[in-house]
């Protein structure tokens, strides 16, 4: 047993379903995230990463191992950087619940968005590259890479809204008046559907990408156990999201940096190019997409809370996270007035 793993059982399995695997198995867990844990493996000279479902009680349609399996598989053919899947387990004996093995990247994870560790000039490339490639995803042709029936098409933020609606009431512990206000201006404030249907990651942020060890490239884009298919102004505005919030909230932001001096892009500029990349004339409503992103995010959050309390979060972090439900929900209402 190695951090909870089952390597025993794993073992077994790993020699019969992924190639070249040998010598003794080791596992280490990687710390950080919220979701679905996650380890590296070892065998002799050959690594992997290993994600599973947590183990427990958990949230309807949450923790789903096999749909990132499925997008990893139909993007290894696209110009949309991604580890290269290689085997899913859907037996929960062997472990105690469903996983897949992936490949192992070797670069870097930049959790700040200020980038600190680079220079100017990468930090520029980085957060072009960063557009570049939500550009790119977005672009895919879902129908070409076997992905038209990864989620329903049209109504998707009528969708969205309803499912974290109920995915918050289900994790409720305490009363939130803004979310409470959230709740009830988004389903009246929707754009009218304009028809845009494309793969969103659902959670597409600096510290999901993996980066070239020395170059500012991403080689592989991480987690994705939102992703579904939708409208691409909700990654686009997610990510806009994160930025918003201050130095010191918990949740590294660029609130108060100048960004011009650090070569960072402001919203707009960041936006044109998107939209330059895209074919995207011009973007309306914008204050809804906003405010959608942070009632999400609240909500993914407060499930956060309700696995901590339950003892099935599977970072040790979680808690310090849960109390971002009330400042996230109130930063969500602001965009309302």
């Amino acid at each position: 047993m190695a951090q909870g793993l089952d390597l025993t059982h794993l073992d077994t399995w790993i020699r019969r379903h992924v190639p070249e695997f040998q010598g003794p198995l080791t596992a280490e867990k990687f710390s950080g995230g919220q979701s679905n844990p996650t380890f590296k493996l070892t065998a002799g000279d050959r690594q992997y990463v290993l994600r599973r479902k947590p183990q427990g009680t958990l949230l309807a349609s949450a923790h789903a191992v096999d749909r990132e399996f499925k997008v990893l598989s139909a993007l290894s053919s696209t110009n949309v950087p991604v580890p290269v899947p290689v085997a899913l387990c859907e037996d929960e004996t062997i472990i105690g619940s469903m996983f897949y093995v992936m490949e192992y990247l070797e670069g870097r994870i930049f959790w700040d968005p200020a980038l600190p560790e680079v220079n100017d000039a990468d930090r520029g490339e980085i957060y072009d590259q960063m557009n570049q490639v939500l550009a790119d995803m977005h672009n895919v042709d879902i129908h070409a890479v076997g992905l038209s029936d990864y989620g329903k098409p049209g109504n998707y933020f009528e969708r969205q809204i309803g499912r974290w609606t109920k995915q918050y009431r289900a994790a409720e512990t305490t009363r939130i008046p803004a979310m409470e206000k959230l709740i009830e201006w988004l389903p009246n404030h929707m754009p009218e559907d304009d028809g845009r249907v494309s793969l969103v990651h659902g959670d597409y942020r600096l510290d999901n990408m993996i980066f070239h060890p020395t170059e500012p490239k991403i080689i592989g884009v991480l987690d994705w156990e939102l992703s579904t298919l939708g409208h691409p102004l909700a990654d686009l505005a997610y990510q806009l999201m994160a930025w918003q919030f201050p130095r010191e909230s918990g949740i590294n932001g660029l609130a108060g940096l100048d960004r011009a001096d650090l070569n960072i892009p402001d919203d707009e500029r960041y936006i044109r190019r998107y939209c330059e990349r895209t074919g995207t004339a011009g973007i309306d409503d914008w204050n809804f997409y906003m405010a959608f992103c942070f009632f999400r995010l609240a909500s993914i959050t407060q499930g956060i809370r309700k696995r901590a309390l339950i003892g099935t979060a599977s970072s040790p972090e979680a808690e310090a996270k849960a109390a971002m439900v009330e400042p996230l929900s109130a930063m969500g209402a602001a965009y309302t007035e």
